[in-house]
Order: C-alpha cells, then structure tokens, then sequence
C-alpha cells in the first residue's frame, strides 16, 4: 500500500517546485540572445541525426496553407 502524502508534505513539495520553476524562468531571461540562438542552431543540427525530420516535417504542408490563406485575406 502507498504511504499517504499529508497536506503539508504536499504543499511543501508544490513550494519547492515553484522554486524551482521561478529559478529556471530567472535563469532564461538572464540567457543572452546569442546563446539562446547557438542553442536553437545546436538544436536544428541535431535534428536529422535524431530522428525528428520525418516528424518535424508532417504538418509542413498544413502551415504552408495556413499562411496561404492567412495571405490571401490579408491582400484582399
């Protein structure tokens, strides 16, 4: 049987991990652009190597309609 989580432990546990979301969401915006973007570069140049390409690009064609549209109706 599982032990039983009491209110406390449970709010101490959802206390903690809020201090760990707000140090992350701190470190983020302390992240220059530069190494936001060599990360997103690192990030695109795996792609292939793990195996995301053929599921990155399943809704290509639905974006590409999407902005079709969103065009068309933009230029009347």
């Amino acid at each position: 049987m599982k032990p039983h989580v009491t209110t406390a432990q449970a709010r101490a546990y959802k206390a903690r991990w809020r201090k760990v979301h707000q140090a992350e969401v701190e470190e983020l915006r302390r992240t220059s652009m530069d190494v936001k973007l060599h990360q997103v570069a690192a990030l695109m140049a795996s792609v292939a190597a793990l195996g995301w390409a053929e599921a990155l690009s399943e809704g290509d064609a639905e974006v590409r309609d999407r902005w079709n549209r969103l065009r068309k109706s933009y230029r009347g």
